[in-house]
């Protein structure tokens, strides 16, 4: 663990101290262990305020989590907890919301490093004639490593626990990922042109096998098949795609129903919607986890229940691009899981789902013109239980019952843009930013303590951006200003 500043080394040494880190208990992906199989907590998070995300919607005031290697052992209230498990090390969560780490559901992660490169552009011109030919330039395995450290720095900060990505180089995604303590269903980008990692769409789909067959059954890893789009991806190679994922048990990702220049591209070509496209090739199932669907067209969202789809809303960046609004309350009157995502930090331009979550309440309420739509218990089932459920692993996140993961976050209440409370679903969604997040746990381990991550060198990574920001920044300086270049909003 390397530890950038003195404050950093203060918060890692008392979590030496207080918590020692736990060793990951069982394979991730594998069968859910039972609530019996530990015989005691080695620690608590107790006192918060417990939102438990479970399908009963159960909030315990004063409540405790009791945490066994990597897995939740016990949930209930601080007093019935404390006195189950006397030996068991605390982590005070006084005054603090106790609850399941955040998914991201869609996002490409490297991109940290072309924030800011291309914005106020269509999606097709932000696509083709900016992001695709810098990545033609950029892109290559140490850029990806770099950005995915920033990356990581602010998925942890901001309270993500699990993340979907979709980009090239996976392998370096998976590994920065799992050495910061971050669970990630990592997808290698397949695309109909040379990409920066692999000329050929043959060289593509063998090293998507190999990676696959290196991550299955990985603690916090999943390995997925991504190929980009139906605009960018043959009804033959999408075919092959599916058959990939389906041998190997993988998911699989794309952006899918992504704008109106795409739903016109399709039906000119192939005569359909682009879900109906997808379900005529044979290639529309429960392994699919579908970006965007802003589009859908009509009996298409009974499709997506139907073959049991999730869906990743990214409604920042969908706003951004101005490429429309996802029916969300149709999708989930309809049947389909709902998570939400940031999308690329590129077309976004951070990585909060807090902001998300703000703004997905807000935009759906004012396009429906009824206040009443997605209130925010709601929304903060989409950035949890429902994530999980739309990526297939809420048998293991997502909500914090006995037996799953423990991937859990304790979120500060105390901030003057937050008091006071009444209810917690609003202060999550209508107030918190990533700054009030106070400690994260990944997988039974602590990650992040005192608003610090103290799995990644953040000086160290500062000084690796500022080099590319000089490189690109000077490549490119009619998109790129002069002043304040690269800097995070």
């Amino acid at each position: 663990m390397r530890i950038s500043t003195q404050r950093s080394l203060v918060a890692a040494l008392l979590c030496f101290l207080l918590f020692l880190p736990l060793s990951p208990g069982g394979m991730f992906g594998a069968e859910t262990p039972e609530p019996g199989e530990a015989h005691g907590a080695a620690w608590l998070v107790t006192g918060g305020t417990v939102l438990t995300m479970d399908s009963a919607g159960t909030v315990i005031e004063d409540g405790a989590v009791a945490v066994s290697g990597s897995s939740i052992l016990a949930v209930g209230s601080s007093e019935e907890l404390e006195h189950r498990f006397p030996e068991a090390r605390r982590l005070d969560a006084s005054g603090r919301i106790v609850m399941p780490g955040l998914i991201n559901t869609h996002t490409h992660v490297p991109m940290t490093l072309f924030r800011g490169v291309a914005d106020d552009l269509t999606l097709m011109e932000f696509l083709h004639e900016n992001i695709f030919p810098a990545e033609a330039k950029w892109v290559d395995e140490e850029f990806v490593r770099v950005g995915t450290r920033l990356a990581c720095l602010e998925l942890l900060r901001g309270g993500i626990t699990t993340f979907v990505d979709m980009y090239y180089f996976e392998d370096a995604i998976a590994e920065e990922a799992s050495r910061c303590g971050l669970r990630a269903v990592v997808g290698e980008t397949l695309i109909d042109f040379p990409a920066p990692d692999h000329a050929t769409w043959t060289e593509a789909v063998a090293y998507t096998e190999q990676f696959l067959d290196r991550w299955t059954n990985h603690p916090l890893i999943v390995p997925a098949v991504a190929p980009h789009a139906p605009y960018t991806v043959s009804g033959a190679h999408l075919r092959e795609a599916h058959e990939l994922a389906t041998r190997h048990g993988a998911p699989l990702l794309i952006h899918l129903s992504e704008s109106s220049s795409e739903i016109e591209e399709i039906r000119e070509e192939h005569g359909t919607g682009s879900v109906e496209y997808r379900e005529e090739l044979g290639v529309l199932d429960d392994r699919v986890v579908a970006a965007h669907m802003v589009k859908p067209q009509e009996g298409e969202i009974e499709l997506l229940a139907g073959a049991g789809v999730g869906v990743a809303h990214c409604p920042e960046s969908n706003m951004k691009t101005a490429a429309g609004v996802s029916p969300v309350p149709d999708l989930l009157a309809g049947g389909v899981a709902v998570g939400l995502g940031t999308d690329g930090p590129a077309s976004n331009n951070d990585l909060s789902l807090w902001g998300e979550m703000d703004m997905a309440a807000k935009l759906h309420k004012l396009i429906r013109s009824d206040p009443t739509v997605l209130p925010a218990e709601t929304v903060v089932e989409l950035a949890t239980r429902g994530g999980a459920e739309a990526i297939d692993l809420d048998h293991l996140v997502g909500s914090l019952e006995p037996g799953k993961r423990a991937d859990l976050i304790t979120v500060r209440t105390d901030a003057y843009h937050q008091i006071p409370v009444y209810d917690p679903y609003s202060v999550l969604v209508y107030t918190t930013k990533t700054t009030d997040v106070d400690h994260v746990i990944v997988n039974g381990e602590l990650v992040a303590a005192a608003g610090e991550v103290l799995t990644v060198d953040e000086g160290a990574v500062r000084a690796d951006v500022e080099e590319y920001r000089q490189k690109i920044s000077g490549d490119a300086p009619e998109t790129v200003p002069e002043s304040g270049a690269g800097d995070s909003e």
